[in-house]
């Protein structure tokens, strides 16, 4: 057997730390497994970035994130800029997995830690906004805003409960915005919207029928607009997203672009996989195939 070499960057506080109490356990798995693995801990905001860029240059196998969602973005960000970008193994032991869910990667640590072992590869689409890189979900408007406003002790306090209560927080305040949506395949739209979602893949914020047809390898995204609306209107929408069922209804606009403009007279913060992504204006571009992620070649592991 070939033993390969990996570098494992986790962030020690993800998950409610369930990490940091299974590390041993998880290198001695991967050792078994013919991967030879050293570690990262994160220690502030953007510490996955430059620990991914510094593993791809020293030539590691492998990559492995540990974490949630935002250790995930901070590491594609550090991989996507390289000429050689090594395949990427993920451990979804954070609060939100979002992309973890989507391509069906066990949460239960054993399991992700053997699907990793057999380093099975797939190309997936990586997306640009302007200069930083997301891998499921950029967006804007309000809303869109409660993932990098929850702090992490909470996060790690109560896990997803933080997100619920934050949300309920800002649905009173939710005010539309003027926004120009330019799409390369279908010249531009102009509304008052209460929030943007630009999906890679189709599970969203714990929807996993936002956008039920998004492929992570088409070359496209999935964009789905949520027009002007009340409260009471917002709600039923929600409840039919969960369903798969909003996208026909005269509040949504959805449709598929390989790029987008996206222009505001307001004040509009970004969000990059759960992430602050800085402001408006921003021109939203596909990287087709351009990162390699472990998945199951059979494709029967799911997420749950």
């Amino acid at each position: 057997m070939t033993i390969k070499r990996a570098r494992l960057i986790y962030n020690p506080t993800s998950g409610r730390e369930e990490i940091k109490r299974r590390l041993p356990d998880i290198l001695q798995r991967l050792e078994r497994g013919g991967i030879e693995t050293s570690c990262h801990a994160t220690a502030s905001e953007g510490d996955a970035t430059i620990a991914a860029a510094d593993a791809a240059d020293r030539g590691f196998d492998l990559i492995i994130a540990a974490g949630g969602d935002g250790t995930l973005y901070e590491v594609i960000n550090g991989l996507a800029e390289k000429d050689v970008r090594p395949p990427l193994g993920i451990l979804p032991l954070g609060t939100t997995n979002d992309f973890a869910r989507a391509l069906g990667i066990p949460k239960h640590w054993e399991y992700a830690c053997d699907l990793i072992t057999q380093q099975y590869t797939r190309p997936i689409d990586l997306g640009r906004a302007n200069n930083r890189y997301f891998i499921n979900i950029a967006g804007g408007g309000s809303l869109t805003e409660l993932t990098y406003e929850v702090p992490s002790k909470l996060k790690t306090m109560i896990g997803q409960l933080a997100y619920y209560m934050k949300g309920l927080e800002k649905m009173t305040r939710l005010r539309p915005t003027e926004l120009r949506l330019q799409a390369k395949e279908i010249g531009e739209i102009h509304e008052e919207i209460m929030l943007f979602l630009i999906c890679n893949s189709n599970s969203v914020g714990g929807f996993e029928k936002l956008a039920p047809e998004a492929s992570l390898s088409d070359g496209l995204f999935d964009v789905v607009v949520l027009k002007k609306c009340n409260l009471g209107e917002f709600i039923r929408l929600a409840s039919l997203a969960l369903r798969g069922e909003h996208l026909n209804d005269p509040h949504v606009v959805h449709f598929r672009t390989s790029e987008l403009v996206v222009t505001t007279p307001d004040y509009v913060q970004l969000n990059l996989d759960g992430e602050y992504g800085g402001t408006l204006p921003c021109t939203f571009k596909v990287l087709p195939s351009h990162l390699d992620i472990i998945v199951d070649e059979a494709g029967n592991s799911t997420y749950k």
